[in-house]
């Protein structure tokens, strides 16, 4: 943590150094017994910094510790690079999964069974996931580590750290309340356990109620290039356990690192203008579905052929996407991905 405390006064002139420093400390010892006391075997690894931060913890406590990654076969994956990196420095055994299409496909009734889900975006990201957790049960493993919640506890996203303080804190609070993360269903569906380090208790407490706000975002440093750095805390509490090129990557999707992300490129090839509109004016008479794109077309009929069309209680609210009932709380659809939902809210804990 030396180099952490030598750059304070540069990296965080408007916040007091040594605050930062005490906040900086005592989130890495939470995270430290976090990791720690779940006991894990194995872990997802993307080599962007949550991971890389709980395979470097991790990897202290369980040398024979096993990292999988999941990439899209002859797409470009640049998870493929990071977590290489990492692995090497840690000397991690790493079981790489290029995923096929087919690979992929056999996948999705699966995923779109457990989640209940046809949001395209939940869908690319929970399919690597899945093929990661199904790789580590065929090996033998039953408890695997992720990197889940430390993006909405630690403002990660850029829809966040582009905003102005007041919006940004609001934001915050909502994504800590309404925050989900398909690893755990998906994991317990195959008979193991996801562990999510971030999600501890009193990390979680902690990274809530006494980090400010400066502290999660920052653009004071020679890496921001004029932009707002998310998880400025987090990055700077392991900076001097990761390779740079880790410890300041940019936030990207599973789906873009994992290379999921040309999916809708590729359903978008697979149906003709013509069969898309009948479908998409099909489902909307017949299930009240209003559907998006080919790729929540396809990964609709999925869903209708393994769920079943939603089949809303009329009493209670709907989404006005899918007709799925959506809490009062939300306004985010999380069968269809519709968002925003304009409904007055409650909060969560009304």
């Amino acid at each position: 943590m030396e180099l952490l405390r030598s750059q304070l006064h540069a990296t965080v002139a408007s916040q007091d150094a040594k605050d930062f420093w005490n906040s900086a400390t005592r989130l890495r010892q939470l995270l430290i017994h976090s990791v720690e006391k779940s006991q894990s075997d194995s872990l997802l690894l993307s080599g962007g910094l949550d991971t890389s931060i709980v395979a470097t913890l991790a990897s202290k406590s369980n040398p024979q510790l096993r990292a999988f990654t999941v990439v899209l076969r002859d797409f470009t994956s640049p998870d493929l690079y990071y977590s290489k990196l990492i692995s090497l420095k840690l000397g991690l055994g790493q079981e790489l999964i290029e995923a096929t299409l087919d690979d992929i496909e056999n996948s999705l009734p699966e995923v779109i069974g457990v989640l209940r889900s046809f949001d395209p975006m939940e869908i690319r990201n929970s399919v690597a996931v899945f093929l990661g957790l199904k790789k580590a049960k065929s090996q033998g493993y039953s408890r695997v580590l992720t990197g889940d919640a430390a993006d909405e506890l630690f403002a990660g996203y850029s829809f966040v750290t582009n905003l102005e303080k007041e919006k940004a804190l609001s934001t915050l609070h909502r994504l800590w309340e309404v925050m989900h993360f398909s690893s755990i269903p998906l994991a317990s569906s195959l008979g193991i356990k996801a562990l999510l380090p971030f999600l501890d208790s009193e990390v979680k407490k902690f990274a809530t109620t006494e980090i400010p706000l400066e502290f999660l975002v920052s653009g004071q440093t020679d890496h921001s290039e004029g932009e707002a750095f998310g998880k400025f805390i987090l990055r700077k509490a392991f900076e001097d356990q990761l390779p740079r090129e880790i410890a300041w990557r940019k936030k990207t999707p599973i789906e873009f690192g994992s290379g999921t992300t040309f999916l809708p490129k590729i359903y978008a090839t697979e149906i003709n203008a013509q069969e898309f509109h009948e479908k998409k004016r099909k489902y909307l008479e017949s299930d009240k579905v209003r559907l998006r794109d080919p790729e929540q077309l396809h990964y609709y009929e999925i869903y209708r052929r393994v769920v079943g069309p939603p089949a809303p209680d009329l009493a209670n609210r709907s989404c006005p996407a899918c007709t799925s009932n959506v809490p009062d709380w939300a306004d985010f659809c999380t069968i269809c991905g519709e968002y925003p939902i304009l409904f007055p809210l409650k909060s969560k804990n009304a």
